[in-house]
């Protein structure tokens, strides 16, 4: 994967809109699911990516301190032999301070060299480093997504598990509003009221009855009394 490739992958999904693609989903708990499956493959395969990106700039920096190190050493070299021949030319030995001129121009040609390469890697370096630093920046935002998109499907599963919860309950309190149990409790007292009424008839029917019997024998009782008081009469007749 380049480096292009990478730094666009991570802006793109840095930059996704969840509470957009939410509103868009037909199933949100599942595109949230999904969603955290593509943002953990997507980091895992970036990190890769990127900790090689990190790698290849640490050892253009590390090339680079050797040109520069190498400068330095050149040049110290340079020196020391520009010395030496000025050292030797004062003594009379020509010949030998040539040689020794000779070694530092080529010590200087070293140094001319390592220079240029430590040159030509600075604005690659600077590149690079630009490019990592954006892709640790998406790296972290993506990270955050995650948590965000982790942190919505919870929310989301919980509002899912209340709803679902709530439904149920509404539905039994339906259910007990279609059956309508005071209706139950109405009819029922209609029935104890009827068999309390037909209790009452039956005791005024049996009232009523043996006030008859007692209002018989009381006739009963006239009726003899009456023939004894003839009989009297017809005595004393």
């Amino acid at each position: 994967m380049s480096k292009q490739s990478i730094l666009g992958r991570v802006a793109q999904l840095a930059k996704a809109n969840i509470n957009a693609l939410l509103d868009q989903a037909e199933d949100p708990q599942k595109m949230l699911d999904q969603l955290i499956r593509d943002y953990t493959n997507n980091i895992a395969e970036a990190e890769q990516a990127v900790a090689t990106t990190i790698g290849n700039l640490r050892l253009l920096e590390q090339d680079h301190r050797e040109d520069l190190d190498a400068a330095k050493e050149w040049g110290d070299k340079a020196l020391a032999a520009s010395r030496k021949a000025d050292e030797l030319r004062a003594g009379g030995a020509a010949a030998d301070a040539d040689k020794f001129d000779g070694l530092a121009k080529v010590a200087l040609g070293r140094q001319l060299q390592a220079e240029k390469e430590a040159k030509t890697a600075e604005p690659v370096i600077a590149a690079q480093t630009e490019v990592v630093d954006k892709l640790k920046a998406g790296l972290d935002s993506m990270k955050n997504k995650l948590t965000e998109l982790q942190a919505k499907r919870d929310e989301l599963v919980a509002r899912s598990k209340t709803a679902e919860a709530q439904n149920r309950m509404m539905d039994a309190v339906q259910s007990i509003d279609v059956l309508d149990p005071t209706s139950e409790i109405s009819r029922f007292e209609d029935k104890v009221r009827r068999e309390e009424a037909r209790a009452m008839g039956k005791q005024e029917l049996a009232a009523s009855s043996l006030d008859a019997q007692f209002e018989a024998l009381d006739d009963l009782g006239r009726t003899s009394e009456i023939e004894a008081r003839l009989a009297a009469l017809k005595r004393a007749a």
